[in-house]
């Protein structure tokens, strides 16, 4: 892809891998993935999404069977899981691109259906998400025992060496958007008394166990990690976001992990922008390594967000899902496509998922 302008369309390099431009597809569930498999459509889906030198993350991916909590997503715990990506992989890394995995668990973010055997979910606490958020009714979580933990971790490093031999570059740990490791990190939430509640530092241990566990699996230079300290999604929230966010920036800096991607301070739990006196600045300044920002971009803030040094790439959601050559749009400062909200999350193959036009096809 041609350079033109500066901004998003121009190349980065992001560890061992040589980026063509900074336009990320982010990663957003679209359940169509049964009983656990992602299916032959997502060949498409994510291939058209593919471009030579982009990177693509993929959407949540439960690290275990215990780490559901939403209808028709996909896991890699196992090997049919496993067999299931490589095609899905292989196809986008014929178009040149580049492909994470986002390692998941919803920790209280689910129900007793969604769990073996009526199990409960798991959490940092035992206090639950009021029905309705998010649309869903959650059942009451239980607290993990602080010796059961080193078991998640461990979940985590399995998903992550599954991930690779499905053939992706590298896993992102979702530690964002109030599942399992942010309802340690946050304290509106995590009110422990033992080692992995209290402190900063305490509520950022099993986050950070995680991390030292995948890197030394499969090595820095294939992880990075998702983190929302300004969000309240899911009702997790923090007193003091932009120290947590700081405290986490600094603490990865050890693990020489690839990537740091983080939400936005002015996108709220419904993606919507509010006023805010919070900046991505300070961790941005803080982590060494590459630094990826989402929250509502579009082509103008997100080429003067990459200008003006605020961020190294930008995660696009709604925007990628409509118009799968969103790269060449924004190069070409084309019209977009519309995303088509009704048709987000319904197990239709096609609909809403791999039907938005190309430019070519509307003879752009």
């Amino acid at each position: 892809m041609a350079i033109s302008g500066g901004g998003l369309i121009t190349p980065h390099r992001m560890g061992n891998f040589d980026l063509d431009h900074r336009v990320v597809l982010a990663p957003m569930t679209r359940a169509r993935s049964y009983n656990g498999l992602p299916q032959p459509q997502a060949v498409i889906y994510y291939s058209q999404r593919a471009s030579h030198g982009g990177l693509l993350i993929a959407e949540a991916t439960g690290v275990s069977d215990t780490s559901l909590g939403f209808p028709d997503t996909p896991g890699i715990w196992t090997k049919d899981q496993v067999d299931a990506w490589k095609p899905i992989v292989d196809a986008v890394h014929a178009k040149g691109a580049v492909f994470f995995c986002q390692i998941w668990h919803c920790g209280r973010a689910s129900s007793y259906s969604y769990l073996p055997n009526g199990v409960a979910p798991v959490s940092s606490t035992d206090k639950g998400i009021k029905p309705g958020i998010f649309g869903g009714h959650f059942s009451s979580p239980r607290p993990l025992q602080a010796d059961e933990i080193p078991g998640i971790v461990n979940d985590f490093r399995l998903a992550a060496r599954n991930a690779i031999a499905a053939g992706f570059d590298g896993v992102e740990i979702h530690g964002a958007n109030g599942y399992l490791i942010d309802q340690f990190l946050k304290d509106g939430v995590n009110e422990r008394m033992d080692e992995y509640g209290g402190s900063l530092e305490n509520r950022c241990r099993f986050a950070l166990e995680i991390v030292e566990a995948v890197t030394n699996e499969i090595g820095p230079d294939r992880v990075g990690i998702r983190l929302s300290p300004f969000s309240d999604y899911l009702e997790a929230t923090d007193s003091d976001p932009e120290a947590l966010g700081v405290h986490m920036a600094k603490a990865l800096n050890k693990y020489n992990i690839l990537y740091l991607h983080v939400v936005a301070p002015w996108i709220s739990s419904t993606w919507e922008e509010v006023a805010t006196p919070y900046s991505l600045v300070p961790i941005r300044n803080t982590f060494k390594g590459t630094f990826i920002s989402a929250g509502g971009y579009n082509r103008d803030n997100g080429n003067k967000a990459v200008q003006e040094g605020d961020t190294d790439l930008v995660a696009f959601g709604r925007l990628f899902l409509a118009n799968p050559d969103l790269p060449k749009r924004f190069e070409l400062n084309a019209p977009l496509n519309v995303p088509r909200t009704d048709s987000f999350y319904i197990p239709d193959p096609v609909v809403g998922y791999t039907d938005y036009p190309f430019l070519d096809a509307i003879g752009a």
